[in-house]
């Protein structure tokens, strides 16, 4: 690894927990309490050179057991940051409704969440 991406991570490492924190609540407040929202330090880490504005992104991925994407946390070089995190329940509240996944995103340590629904196919 190095010593550039271990800079970036080190530096986004406290946002990413709150991210993950606010994702977790947000996962909590839709009443889905088998889904934990992994810990940021078990993503894998990248930079990403970035096509618009030629700056490095951190992207960090979060996979399941059988190498399956779960999630990701991306760090834009202007302060930016998007990140998901697979849910896939049916909602507990709205069988019409089904929970993909849980997005947060924002800058300069704002952060807003929402989950990503899909209405159920019959």
């Amino acid at each position: 690894m190095s010593q550039e991406l271990l800079r970036r991570i080190a530096q986004a490492a406290p946002l990413a927990h709150a991210i993950c924190r606010a994702m977790q609540q947000e996962v909590i407040r839709l009443g889905i309490g088998s889904v934990c929202v992994d810990d940021p330090s078990n993503a894998e880490y990248r930079l990403s050179r970035d096509p618009v504005s030629g700056q490095d992104s951190l992207l960090g991925e979060w996979r399941d057991p059988q190498g399956q994407k779960r999630g990701e946390l991306t760090f834009h070089g202007d302060g930016s940051f998007y990140a998901e995190y697979d849910v896939i329940r049916v909602h507990p509240r709205n069988d019409r409704l089904f929970v993909e996944a849980v997005n947060a995103w924002g800058r300069d340590g704002q952060i807003k969440v929402e989950p990503r629904l899909l209405p159920m196919v019959s």
